[in-house]
């Protein structure tokens, strides 16, 4: 496709853009003089990115390539996050893929260096860039693994996201079967970058990755609005045993709820139980993903309401709690004529299971109680192994 695009092309895509892409396929015929199947597969990939790439895809000047890189590329948030982490002269992102890391590497690295085998979307990359005006990133269309194997320099941080798709496309997340193969090429990554910075699938078990890699000087759960997005390794040539551990989650507001742990202060972490007390606290999704199950309640002065549930309990208000905080207004039995009392003739709630028997759609269906309204049950277990349904309103 050529491109920057013609004006006419350029008007196309504004005047579609939120227009479903199917119907205007069907309608190519009107335009003779314009491609629009590519031009339409243009505002699919901008569609796609709207949510994780506001500004890119609202830019006339870009280029999109085809959707599925647009779907594997890091969202703004997380690209900006991860720009924080790093800093220095020099950084190479070995699997380039739509640029969205690079970019965003630039304003924190004097000089990138941007990494992809697939020479149409490093041609696209290399556009876009300068639509951006951004100066500061060299692209290579190589393998990354040629490219550090035949370039003499060394790297302050080296940034890969291994490719998470079998030749099948289906989705795979253990680190021998992503390519690159990180295991395969640590002495080379070791070698040319002083820390490395990885990207892995959130489905990979934190304590087998930290195993594998043997190197792992700190890593982030990185959540986005409560939905865990990714886990970052740092690696360093010296082998580590028990890395910093730093959960993250990005809210709506631009705020974020950190939380710090690693294996043995978890371990000499002792829990404390009790019923349920005037507030409840739920961990956001990067605490739990990070194992920590009894460090979160030590460090915030609160009580676990069991065992296995993870949820959390206490008189007095922590308001800077990295999860979600609710009032208790009523703890009921498991029953569906007691829990309606509580939520006006439409029945009405949000419902979250923990340690519990039944499913949010089996609680559902045997109380009757539909999803919405401005109510939240909890239901769970208490110390006595009894089941037991929190009503609450979240703060």
């Amino acid at each position: 496709m050529e491109y920057p695009l013609p004006a006419a092309a350029r008007q196309y895509v504004a005047e579609h853009l939120h227009d479903d892409p199917a119907q205007l396929a069907l309608q190519a015929r009107r335009y003779p003089s314009l491609p629009v199947p590519d031009l339409v597969r243009q505002i699919q990939a901008r569609q796609k990115a709207r949510a994780k790439l506001p500004t890119w895809a609202e830019n006339p000047d870009l280029v999109f390539p085809p959707t599925l890189s647009v779907e594997q590329a890091s969202s703004a948030r997380t690209a900006a996050f991860k720009a924080s982490l790093v800093q220095g002269q020099r950084l190479a992102d070995l699997t380039g893929g739509f640029g969205v890391d690079s970019a965003h590497f630039a304003a924190s690295v004097d000089e990138v260096h941007y990494v992809e085998r697939n020479a149409a979307l490093a041609d696209v990359v290399r556009f876009n860039l300068a639509q951006l005006g951004i100066q500061n990133v060299q692209c290579h269309t190589e393998d990354a693994v040629h490219f550090l194997r035949n370039t003499p320099d060394t790297f302050d941080w080296l940034y890969l996201d291994p490719a998470r798709r079998d030749t099948a496309a289906k989705k795979i997340f253990r680190l021998q079967d992503c390519e690159p193969d990180v295991l395969r090429i640590m002495p080379l990554l070791l070698h040319k970058g002083r820390s490395v910075l990885l990207k892995t699938s959130p489905m990979l078990d934190i304590e087998q990755a930290i195993q594998e890699l043997r190197h792992v000087r700190r890593l982030w759960v990185l959540a986005v609005d409560n939905e865990c997005k990714e886990v970052l390794y740092e690696l360093s040539p010296e082998p580590a045993v028990d890395p910093e551990r730093y959960t993250v989650n990005l809210l709506r507001n631009g705020q974020q709820q950190e939380f710090r742990l690693n294996r043995a202060r978890e371990a000499r972490a002792i829990a404390r139980y009790a019923e349920p007390q005037q507030y409840l606290y739920e961990p956001n999704v990067a605490v739990l993903k990070a194992g920590a199950f009894r460090s979160i309640g030590t460090a915030y002065e609160m009580l676990k309401l069991h065992q296995h549930s993870h949820l959390y309990t206490s008189d007095v208000l922590r308001p800077e709690f990295p999860g979600r905080i609710f009032r208790i207004k009523a703890v009921e039995k498991y029953d569906g004529q007691a829990l309606r009392t509580h939520l006006g003739p439409e029945a009405r709630a949000h419902v979250t299971t923990r340690n519990f028997p039944d499913t949010v759609a089996e609680f559902r269906h045997r109380t009757g109680i539909r999803e919405g309204g401005d109510l939240y049950l909890f239901a769970t277990t208490n110390l006595e192994g009894k089941l037991m349904v929190l009503v609450c309103e979240k703060l």
